[in-house]
């Protein structure tokens, strides 16, 4: 059985009992976790409010609330029924698969192999791996085990347990104090060098940085973006990596984005920018 902590995560966006039912005992067997989206209301609100929204990443309405489930649960797969009437999926899955904080999440579909036309759509609106009703049902276990995307977490560990590079600490330094944009080149270089994967703690930083210079700025959708995008490279990591306080790090990145989703674009200005606080790391 995997660790709770670790378990790799499931999003279903499946309303069939039958499958909900078959698909809860294959992931308890594997010892991961699910969540279901049974339906686009269950997501969250079904009308977005009058704001014009530019193409890329919604930060609202149903679309929004779908994005921020989504980078915060981090899955390891989404997983939608064709048949589903009640998702949208012909709308949601070029949407997901077009944004940079989504498009990581590998898409497993699956629909009845006689509709070839719907499962031709499938894969061309973004799913990456399309199967037939009759086979998902029966190589269930080796299919989500095939396609899921799970971290390595012993090599993970292994790679944090390195020393932390001396470009990266340069970029920390320039990014406790608040040079947020000249943190970039740093830490971009540092994360090019290297190979392990405990890189992508350079790459989540980084995303941080832009995202406080996006408020330094004035731009509150860029910032939310960028907030939005850092959890796929910071959430895998453990709480502490080459001697850098990652807990802190995404504690104070959600910390952020709570009060910006509170004052909205409007208030903006008012945001207290000490709030973003140092990161702690090993000099």
């Amino acid at each position: 059985m995997t660790n709770e902590t670790n378990a790799p995560l499931i999003v279903a966006f499946v309303a069939d009992l039958m499958f909900t039912t078959r698909i809860q005992n294959v992931v308890n067997h594997l010892g991961w976790r699910i969540k279901w989206l049974e339906t686009a209301a269950s997501v969250g609100p079904t009308h977005s409010p009058d704001i014009a929204e530019r193409p890329g990443e919604s930060l609202y309405g149903t679309e929004g609330k779908l994005f921020e489930q989504i980078t915060v649960w981090q899955p390891a797969l989404l997983l939608f029924d064709l048949n589903n009437k009640q998702i949208p999926w012909r709308r949601w899955m070029p949407i997901l698969k077009s944004s940079p904080a989504t498009r990581r999440v590998p898409i497993l579909a699956f629909g009845p192999h006689e509709d070839a036309d719907t499962m031709t759509d499938a894969k061309k609106l973004g799913a990456n791996f399309v199967v037939g009703r009759s086979r998902f049902t029966s190589a269930m276990p080796k299919l989500l085990q095939k396609y899921a995307r799970v971290p390595d977490q012993d090599a993970l560990t292994t790679s944090c347990d390195e020393p932390l590079a001396e470009l990266a600490k340069e970029g920390l330094a320039l990014f406790n104090q608040g040079e947020y944009y000249k943190c970039h080149d740093a830490l971009e270089e540092a994360w090019r060098q290297d190979q392990g994967p405990a890189r992508e703690l350079y790459r989540g930083i980084l995303q941080a940085g832009i995202a406080y210079y996006q408020i330094q700025r004035g731009n509150y959708r860029g910032a939310v973006k960028m907030l939005l995008r850092l959890h796929q490279w910071l959430d895998p990591l453990p709480p502490v990596c080459r001697g850098v306080n990652v807990a802190k790090v995404r504690q104070n990145a959600a910390e952020v984005q709570a009060i910006l989703t509170e004052l909205g674009p409007e208030r903006l200005g008012e945001f207290d920018t000490a709030v973003i606080q140092p990161i702690e790391y090993q000099a």
